[in-house]
């Protein structure tokens, strides 16, 4: 399983996309027996550079050679043909399948008819090599996140790949699990696989890697040594910009406390969080994927429950069990995927802003079209949404008009309390632009915001305090004055030790 000595070489790699250059010139090595990190903010270009090794996009520019020989990767058959296997963070496991039709699926083995007998037998035999105990006519639903991962690796085996790519793998793993997976992987060293592994968790680079690639806004910064760099190192690569840039945000003194959250807890995705927000205060959530921001978001709204804790809104103890209950309380919840929960597509935007506000303005049953039309005026003229009429359907917008709709409907509502989850993500930046001055004039007439942020300057841009999560727990608060990029990374990749909380 790939023990002979390989090199894989991607020279001068280039992307276009409508608009972006997504890859610029771009150098990558690995070679077999060797783990190489590859780190970088969203949007560096990682996976860009990964989907073309993985045979999704052919590059625009450059070439790609094995043991110095030019390849053709023009397909995810190709790529995995040569021994290429991508280990996305989102597992294509079928979970009502057992472990061996896992490991062979796509490719059963079948004379006429399925040889269920032979998979399990090679099934049983790949995961000896790896000496993991699981039973290969177990249902994957019944295994645990870490053993569903040990799955995975076991399946890119299975086709005699010796180059593994790895998507941020940890990130639905215990420790334990976590360093169940690191003990694998330096085995699969032993065996010559090469693995590429992609994560924020700067720990792990530094626990697992042998060497590591710094992408930045789809350039090669470089490629070190593990033993020649540190994390701050790393971390100073990946930013290297100006934070400040499409901010101006001015600043006022906060009010009461809007929102209070003490001790929330939801067993496997968040633990003890406690944090206040403020009349006219923005406060952000900042944490890697898997960290649990969206999660408390989501119970505090009501679109998921928690386990323990409490939370008061405006000094009361609401009974939020339901999204209903979150709005009746005055809370409003934008959400990262405005495609599949923040709006209706097929709906008008009318239709759309007016649709919190539907206990309210019906008689019996029939909603008040009057009504529906003012409310739906009212916020077209003051968010600027660029629209023909109120009736025109929502998926002909512009996705940045789009998602003013979707912030929109909660300012109909005149929330007291607004969570916006990724708000600007998929938005050009004059639409970003637009949303920032939004969110600058709804703090400054009294809103309380919570903000959940996987964009540096976006964040420090817009918060008053930050609240950073490593794991599902908060690891320390920044207030705007003090934060940066750096101290925000460092701290959400478990990087600092744990301070008193500033809040």
């Amino acid at each position: 399983m790939g023990k002979s000595e390989k090199k894989m070489e991607m020279r001068g790699i280039s992307k276009f996309f409508p608009g972006v250059k997504a890859l610029d010139n771009v150098n990558f090595n690995i070679q077999s027996g060797k783990v190489h990190a590859l780190v970088g903010e969203n949007g560096a270009g990682k996976t860009t550079l990964m989907n073309i090794l993985g045979g999704v996009f052919s590059p625009d520019n450059g070439n790609i050679f094995i043991n110095g020989k030019e390849i053709d990767i023009n397909s995810p058959h190709k790529s995995q043909e040569i021994g290429i296997s991508f280990i996305h963070q989102e597992l294509s496991l079928i979970k009502e399948l057992n472990v061996s039709q896992n490991i062979f699926l796509g490719r059963e083995i079948s004379k006429g008819f399925l040889n269920s007998g032979v998979m399990v037998k090679k099934a049983e035999k790949i995961l000896k090599l790896l000496a993991l105990d699981i039973d290969v006519k177990k249902l994957v639903k019944n295994l645990n996140a870490g053993e569903q991962q040990l799955v995975e690796i076991a399946r890119a085996l299975s086709i005699e790949a010796w180059v593994i790519i790895m998507d941020e793998p940890t990130s639905a793993l215990s420790e334990y699990e976590k360093h169940q997976l690191f003990g694998f992987i330096k085995q699969l060293k032993r065996q010559g696989i090469a693995i590429i592994y992609i994560t924020h968790h700067m720990p792990e680079i530094f626990e697992i890697a042998d060497e590591v690639t710094v992408l930045r806004d789809g350039k090669h910064i470089g490629t070190f040594y593990i033993k020649d760099v540190d994390e701050a190192n790393v971390v100073k690569m990946m930013i290297g910009r100006d934070v400040e840039r499409f901010f101006d945000r001015k600043r006022t003194n906060p009010g009461k406390v809007i929102l209070e959250v003490k001790k929330l807890t939801k067993a496997g995705k968040f633990n003890d969080v406690s944090f206040i927000i403020r009349e006219g205060e923005v406060v952000g959530l900042y944490g890697l994927r898997g960290a649990g921001s969206t999660e408390i978001a989501r119970c505090i709204f009501g679109l998921d429950r928690y386990d323990k804790g409490e939370i008061f809104l405006d000094g009361k103890k609401p009974n939020i069990k339901s999204p209903l209950d979150g709005i009746k309380a005055g809370v409003g919840f934008v959400p990262e995927d405005r495609h599949e929960e923040g709006i209706i597509e097929l709906m008008t935007v009318k239709e759309n802003l007016s649709q919190p506000l539907l206990p309210w303005i019906n008689n019996f049953g029939w909603i008040k079209k009057k009504e529906e039309s003012n409310i739906a005026e009212k916020s077209v003229s003051s968010l600027g949404i660029k629209v023909t009429s109120t009736d025109q359907v929502v998926n002909t917008l512009s996705g940045g008009n789009q998602q003013k709709v979707s912030l929109g409907k909660w300012l109909a509502k005149d929330s007291k309390l607004l969570i916006l989850d990724e708000p600007t993500k998929g938005i050009d930046v004059g639409a970003k632009i637009e949303i920032y001055k939004i969110i600058e004039g709804l703090a400054r007439s009294g809103k309380s915001i919570l903000i959940i942020s996987s964009e540096l300057p976006e964040i420090i841009g817009i918060s008053d305090r930050i609240f950073v999560l490593y794991r599902g727990e908060i690891d320390r608060c920044y207030r705007y004055e003090e934060v940066t990029e750096e101290k925000l990374l460092l701290s959400a990749s478990g990087v600092t030790d744990k301070k008193g909380i500033k809040g």
